[in-house]
């Protein structure tokens, strides 16, 4: 039996009640009969977990039917959907208990994977993979957010919807700036994502394969059209996924990273971003969906770049690349040792005279009781330096993190024995800390962090209970720390490592304690900021 009601379209939103845990339902939104949202919802019989919503602007002054195909849904289910201006709970929003106060989340529901990462007429583009409709995974759709200084983001809503070809996974963008496409009608150059319609995940998509499309703006991004053309890449093998697309200047032609199955990956080529040829397949052991591809210059050295080709769990390779063929050099190496953070993605088209290859990933993190789930590194910058190991890839917090600075503390060339502690005044949930220090004949040393160790323990970097390898350069050791609501990200030496973590601390806890052990530290400069909120 199916289940129905009919709204008049009045308001902006629709608002839904989500309860974790209910049954799983799919719900039908038809405007004159013809489907315009498909979604499964926990959807709340009683009092809601929190709500979420669709937004209504395109279907202002039509009659929306809300369907639902379920003999067991009760009759009355439908009648708590409602419409409204505002968003649910707007009084509270982005000022809940676990809401990241620098770190980019989704007002509401799941968002993991950052997408179609693009620079364009002074805003920086984060597209990311969401279920508006709820606190786990599903319903991927692209959520979208601006912001002119990848600190303060301002959320547009979601840009791209699942359609009969799939939901919509994850993906890349590009500004057109020559056209290739010939979708530009004005002044504006065309913004051009590419993604993933993952068949068969929907009940709309069902039996279609995993396949690749795109969607175009004419008008900076606010609204988006897929191509009537797509899929423009049909099924390779697998779950071929992701599609990481760039400008190759010297060929003039775009080239794709595609994901396609274990360790596998391939590049295609085109003129116009709608027609694809096959170029090379590869594999790079160790590496996982998601990828990247982008050159750096070693040690800032334009005339020694190498290509960097990134894999989604954090693993990387570093080669050649002439616009058709990727060459490795060496082994497969390891940049990610938290494990929590995935999928990074570095943006496309910022401008040359910035010159700055940008990375934001999804850092993984489960925020309990919250109207929304998950939430993005910090972006960070990312170069190549010669190592005595060999080139390695870094990556350090962008410098726009200092429009956030409230206090400063500052200490300069003190010697740190067991159970002093420089710190003990500053308290504070969201920090910048860094310190440069000798470790002597101390086995350890590092911080406490609202109750969280944060160490230097004889070679490794320690946050949370995770390691990575981390050597003193000349005899010193450099370690900056970030500190958010849900997560703490560690660099040491400059970007050499990184450790994020998703991590909830005690909001009881806003102590910060320095802590050596086994011997003496000297402390040459240890720097601490407090942060304001980007949300403020």
């Amino acid at each position: 039996m199916t289940r129905s009601r009919q709204i008049a379209v009045q308001h902006r939103y629709l608002h839904l009640p989500v309860k974790n845990g209910a049954t799983m339902r799919h719900l039908r939104l038809l405007v004159d009969g013809r489907l315009v949202r498909g979604l499964d919802i926990e959807l709340a019989l009683g009092e809601p977990d929190f709500w979420v919503f669709t937004d209504l602007v395109p279907f202002q002054g039509q009659t929306l039917t809300i369907e639902a195909a379920d003999d067991t849904l009760p009759a009355e289910a439908l009648d708590a959907i409602t419409q409204q201006d505002a968003l649910p709970s707007a009084d509270t929003l982005y000022r809940e208990a676990y809401r990241p106060q620098f770190h980019f989340t989704s007002r509401r529901g799941w968002n993991n994977d950052p997408n179609g990462l693009m620079y364009y007429q002074g805003e920086y583009h984060l597209f990311y993979q969401h279920n508006p409709y709820g606190w786990k995974w599903g319903n991927m759709h692209w959520g979208h957010a601006v912001s002119p200084d990848l600190v303060h983001w301002r959320e547009l809503g979601d840009a791209i919807f699942p359609d009969q070809l799939g939901t919509i996974f994850s993906g890349s963008g590009v500004v057109d700036h020559e056209n290739t496409a010939g979708w530009q009608t004005g002044d504006e150059q065309t913004l051009v994502c590419l993604y993933t319609s993952a068949g068969d995940t929907s009940v709309e998509s069902k039996g279609q394969p995993f396949t690749q499309s795109i969607a175009y703006s004419t008008d900076r991004g606010r609204t988006f059209t897929p191509y009537a053309g797509n899929p423009v890449v049909a099924h390779i093998a697998g779950s071929n996924r992701d599609p990481k697309v760039i400008w190759h200047a010297p060929t003039r032609r775009w080239v794709m990273a595609l994901y396609l199955d274990e360790n596998d990956y391939a590049l295609l080529a085109s003129p116009d971003l709608k027609a694809w040829t096959l170029l090379q397949t590869l594999t790079l052991p160790g590496c996982s969906e998601c990828p990247d591809l982008f050159e750096l210059p070693i040690d800032g050295d334009p005339a020694r770049a190498r290509w960097v080709f990134w894999g989604g769990n954090g693993t990387y390779q570093l080669g050649t690349f002439d616009g058709a063929t990727f060459v490795p050099e060496g082994q497969p190496q390891r940049y990610d040792w938290g494990g929590d953070n995935y999928a990074a993605q570095t943006f496309s088209d910022i401008p040359a005279a910035d010159g700055r290859r940008i990375q934001i990933a999804w850092l993984r993190v489960n925020l309990p009781g919250m109207p929304f789930n998950q939430q993005m590194s910090f972006p960070c910058t990312l170069t190549l330096r010669s190592t005595p190991e060999g080139i390695r890839l870094n990556s350090y917090p962008v410098r726009e993190i200092e429009t956030l600075y409230d206090q400063t503390y500052t200490w300069q060339d003190m010697t740190i024995q067991p159970g002093d502690n420089p710190l003990a005044a500053v308290q504070g949930d969201l920090l910048d800390i860094q310190v440069e220090f000798e470790p002597q004949d101390a086995t350890q040393f590092g911080f406490y962090v609202r109750g969280i160790p944060v160490f230097y323990d004889g070679g490794r970097l320690e946050c949370a209970g995770r390691r990575a390898p981390l050597t003193p350069m000349d005899g010193r050791v450099r370690l900056r720390v970030l500190v958010d609501r849900a997560s703490i990200e560690a660099f040491g030496n400059d970007g050499l490592v990184a450790l994020p973590v998703g991590v909830l601390p005690s909001d009881a806890n806003h102590t910060l304690e320095l802590c050596v052990r086994g011997g003496s530290v000297r402390v040459h400069t240890l720097t601490v900021h407090t942060l304001r909120s980007a949300w403020e």
